[in-house]
């Protein structure tokens, strides 16, 4: 894996968990949560879209090259990684609601 494609992944996986937290503030987790909760959801998020879409890893790192491809693959990684990371903030929300009843 490329160390600045996992960079990618968990920043915006942290943005993502920002934004599902502020969408649904009831489920927020307080900052910290948050942004744990987005990291690991960003990195989890961005690795499965990559396997069902097919995409490579290899993204900001070959930017010396002339790579058609790279451009699709920075979006993947970043639209996989914010959904990730506010799938799993808004999940890990809702499961701790569920169990402080």
């Amino acid at each position: 894996m490329d160390i600045a494609a996992l960079l990618m992944q968990l920043a915006s996986g942290a943005g993502g968990g920002h934004v599902a937290a502020k969408m649904a503030p009831n489920l927020s987790l307080g900052g910290a949560g948050n942004l744990l909760a987005g990291l690991v959801g960003g990195g989890l998020g961005s690795q499965i879209l990559s396997s069902v879409l097919g995409a490579g890893a290899t993204t900001a790192a070959s930017a010396a090259g002339a790579n058609p491809d790279m451009l699709s693959d920075i979006i993947t990684q970043v639209l996989g990684g914010a959904a990730g990371g506010g799938v799993t903030t808004m999940l890990v929300g809702f499961l701790r609601q569920m169990f402080q009843r």
